[in-house]
């Protein structure tokens, strides 16, 4: 990825330096300069025009236009913006270059002016060190700080519900509640002079007078900080998607990822360059320039990857296809510019200012196109069968034949600030992170876009900073992996119809996470080593068997935290910290055995293992025949991992008189007390329910069961004093010493009625097994 710039010959505002910037759509542009000329920069016509000549004595210094998104929804073409200048005043002016309204804001130059992003307030940051609120209208609303020195920088929080400024060589955060805790650290060895603070990934962006740029979270926490370059960092802006940024200084222009480091550097002449603003579209910048220029770069040499295809974005309306098995080379010509793309699942979704083109791998010439509502595609999701847009608008789901799917909704919606670590995609789910409280995860139907089950939503304990839908099996059994504010890595059903979800905890220390495109296999970078979780589901099946099914490598290879780009088949392509990208491999047996377990080839499973002789997939083996209740294929793999134990429950559970028994063993191998439980009182058997919570010593429910269907009291009495004769120990429960009262115990009656018990259940079973087999016959 680099930036492709373009300069004027002659700059418009001869012999003036260009304080500010700004777009009102992505092919117009406004530039401001101390020659009190305002232009307007048509980038489809190639022409500059003058909108208005302000007045002598008014100098400029920054603009900020009204946001085009407004309470989630998409507006008109931006049509006012904030002026400030260096006579203590911001003006409202209009698109035709009115001033509509001018508010005396500070003593001294308005070095700052900024609408908050559903625009109902504006803050004002002064060379008299105060920072004002003001409403939409311009009246003041309060004074939010007050210091010694000029702020030379101010920007809203994400939610508006706080500030981030400049105070010396310390950024302060602010909330707008008096009561609120402030924020405040050193940030730099000199004046701060530009802050960013981006909405999709909540990362703030920090420049000044020591040279250097550097990237926080929203708790002032480090993540990068550049070498010390020639000159001060005069100007830094977010692309509006959060995945990259731009940083200017004296004759430089830099493109910057998320994380810190540099994709390119240009060098043009413009001297220092004060001010930087993105398209809303974010596929180029703009700079207001020292010598009068203003300087443009689009975005290029973008690349994806899938199996053998590389696609390069040679120029803006241009792409290149390689298959690299052959060499083959496929050009792809756009009519407009390229905005979004995304390649997986074996297609091209390609998003332009105006149009969706749909490629499928096997045919270059022929895409489906349709129109977009809007221009300003911000991600791209892709699952098997359809894909997801998100616009400023909203969500969509399109298939890829081109039909529009769904467009999932929900109260307090903000599309413009979802990215892919807070939405997943498969073919029959959507996950979507709450933004307004972020351990919600809301969950859509993907055919419908309706909430699923009754509406409730997944509510997780901590913050949750990243989800992931795995793509394979059916919807019902269809998993999300979470990673936590504490980095724990989660795993839970989607469909969990009606009851409590159960998340169980399978990882700690996860910076990043994948699914396999074709298995449900989930790998991770997790602390100083990679980790491939072969069948995350075992955690539901036998929590003890989880840590067997681990495929691990040592880290040493990878640099600090490295990032997951996608694990298709056994490769897996990571972005390292320094923008280099490495690959690593995963043995493919584990792929190999999800398949001959989804197709019930579990002969074909056995040899698989036997060749591989790896345990993690015997014990991968276990957990899957014992979902599948294979107890046969679960008795051989148990008994390869030397799980002995577990062998003789299973046998235990193959004696069972009845299927309704077997299930319930099976539930309880699993855990699954009170499901086992429900099992055997559905299927009417009494005793078999209470003997099951007298061996798990749950003995008050035991009582309470056979309270309730008024038989086996003496049969629980009888276990419970055997118990306590064993241990040595008195009945102090009221409730039993009230029963044992009334109550004889006599053990070989209880034996007589436990073999009665098991005799019908055994006939039971036997006339249905003679029904089935006659009704087959039939």
């Amino acid at each position: 990825m680099r930036l492709k710039t373009s300069l004027l010959k002659e700059p418009k505002h001869i012999l003036f330096l260009i304080i500010c910037v700004g777009w009102t759509t992505a092919d117009e542009l406004y530039s401001c300069s101390e020659d009190h000329q305002i232009l307007r920069w048509n980038l489809l016509t190639s022409e500059t025009s003058l909108v208005v000549i302000l007045p002598e004595d008014f100098y400029p210094i920054d603009l900020h236009w009204f946001p085009k998104t407004v309470g989630g929804k998409k507006q008109t073409p931006a049509e006012i913006f904030v002026l400030t200048s260096t006579d203590g005043k911001f003006h409202l002016v209009s698109k035709t270059g009115r001033i509509e309204k001018s508010v005396e804001a500070h003593k001294g130059a308005v070095l700052a002016g900024r609408w908050n992003h559903d625009g109902t307030a504006l803050i004002t940051a002064g060379e008299d060190g105060q920072i004002k609120n003001w409403s939409k209208s311009g009246m003041l609303r309060s004074t939010l700080a007050t210091q010694g020195s000029p702020v030379y920088s101010v920007v809203w929080g994400p939610d508006s519900e706080r500030i981030l400024y400049t105070s010396g060589r310390h950024l302060v955060i602010k909330p707008l509640q008096p009561s609120a805790k402030v924020i405040q650290w050193k940030a730099h060895d000199g004046v701060i002079l530009k802050v960013d603070w981006n909405s999709v990934n909540d990362l703030i962006l920090s420049g000044g007078e020591d040279c250097k740029y550097k990237v926080w979270d929203s708790f002032g926490r480090l993540l990068y900080f550049s070498l010390a370059y020639d000159y001060p960092v005069t100007s830094l802006s977010w692309a509006p998607d959060g995945e990259v940024f731009a940083v200017g200084s004296f004759n430089t222009l830099r493109l910057c990822d998320k994380t810190g480091w540099s994709y390119a550097l240009e060098k043009p002449n413009t001297g220092s360059v004060f001010s930087l603003a993105w398209s809303a579209d974010g596929t180029q910048v703009a700079g207001a320039c020292g010598n009068g220029h203003v300087i443009f770069a689009n975005v290029v040499e973008q690349h994806w990857e899938w199996n053998n295809f590389m696609i390069t974005l040679t120029k803006r309306k241009t792409m290149q296809v390689r298959n690299v098995m052959n060499d083959a080379v496929d050009v792809l010509e756009f009519r407009d510019r390229v905005i979004k793309a995304s390649l997986a699942f074996g297609h091209l979704v390609v998003a332009t200012s105006l149009q969706c083109y749909i490629y499928n791998t096997r045919n270059w010439n022929t895409p489906l196109i349709f129109d977009l509502k809007e221009g300003t595609v911000s991600l791209i999701l892709q699952a098997e069968r359809h894909a997801l847009l998100v616009d400023g608008a909203g969500l969509y789901i399109f298939s890829y034949e081109g039909r529009l799917i769904s467009s999932p909704k929900f109260p307090g919606m903000r599309a413009d600030m979802l990215n892919a670590q807070c939405v997943s995609l498969s073919n029959d789910t959507i996950a979507i992170r709450d933004k307004s409280d972020e351990k919600v995860i809301l969950l859509f139907d993907a055919l419908t876009g309706k909430p699923l089950g009754d509406g409730k939503s997944l509510t997780h304990k901590l913050e949750v900073v990243e989800i992931a839908l795995d793509q394979c099996g059916p919807s019902t059994e269809r998993k999300i992996a979470l990673i936590d504010k504490n980095r724990d890595l989660y795993l839970t059903s989607v469909r969990y119809l009606g009851r409590e979800p159960k998340i169980c905890k399978i990882g700690s220390m996860i910076h990043s996470m994948a699914w396999n495109n074709a298995a449900n296999i989930l790998c991770g970078v997790q602390d100083n080593q990679f980790t491939v979780w072969y069948y995350p589901s075992a955690v539901f099946i036998d929590k003890e068997l989880l840590p067997k099914t681990l495929y691990t490598k040592d880290g040493s290879e990878f640099s600090h935290a490295p990032h997951i780009l996608s694990y298709v088949d056994t490769k897996v392509r990571l972005r390292q910290r320094d923008g280099s990208l490495l690959y690593t491999s995963v043995p493919p047996y584990a792929v190999l055995l999800h398949e001959n377990s989804s197709s019930a080839r579990w002969e074909d499973a056995l040899r698989l293992c036997r060749f591989a002789k790896e345990q993690s997939l015997w014990a991968c083996l276990a957990a899957m025949a014992i979902a599948n209740r294979e107890l046969t294929t679960a008795e051989m793999a148990y008994a390869a991992i030397r799980e002995l134990p577990r062998v003789h429950y299973i046998n235990f559970i193959k004696q069972q008189p009845s299927k309704e028994s077997s299930l319930a063993h099976l539930l309880l191998f699993s855990g699954q007390v009170q499901e086992a439980e429900a099992t055997l009182l559905q299927a009417g058997l009494i005793y078999q329910a209470i003997q099951v919570n007298i061996d798990l010593f749950n003995w008050e429910r035991a009582l309470e069961l056979a309270v309730k269907h008024k038989t086996h009291v003496d049969t629980v009495l009888a276990y419970r004093e055997k118990f306590l004769l064993t241990f040595g120990r008195k009945e102090t429960n009221k409730r039993f010493l009230q029963y044992a009262k009334g109550v004889e115990v006599d053990w070989e009656k209880i034996q007589a009625k436990i073999e009665m018990e098991l005799s019908k259940e055994r006939a039971k079973a036997a006339n249905a097994s003679v029904r089935s087999s006659l009704a087959q016959r039939r």
